[in-house]
């Protein structure tokens, strides 16, 4: 059996950028991963993110968001802590034990963005 590395992905609400990370690398990474998502104030799942993932296939609209403390507190270990949320908010994550790589890719809050609903699915997009 081998290792596969443990990987959170931290956005805001955990609605929609790492909504979307964790299925992306369970999909395209198969089983060399073990992929989780959580926010810093969990919110409630966006609806672009869940048509955006189902253009590919991946259902998403039954996935529950989770607060990132909560999985903290568990004394769960990950190899990897990717914010994909703004630099702000990615200082607000915590520290999570044993020797965790912690990463930023920013993406923008899909929450935020503006103009009709097209060009909102193609900024998620």
């Amino acid at each position: 059996m081998f290792h596969r590395p443990r990987v959170l992905f931290i956005c805001v609400h955990n609605s929609a950028r790492s909504q979307m990370c964790e299925p992306l690398l369970k999909h395209y990474g198969g089983d060399r991963f073990d992929a989780q998502s959580a926010g810093l104030e969990p919110g409630e799942l966006n609806p672009l993110a869940v048509e955006v993932m189902a253009e590919l296939g991946i259902d998403i609209s039954q996935n529950q968001t989770k607060s990132v403390f909560d999985v903290w507190k568990s004394g769960e270990v990950f190899e990897y802590v990717i914010a994909v949320c703004d630099a702000e908010s990615a200082e607000k994550c915590p520290i999570f034990p044993g020797l965790t790589n912690r990463l930023h890719w920013p993406f923008h809050d899909p929450s935020k963005l503006a103009g009709a609903r097209e060009q909102q699915l193609q900024k998620v997009r």
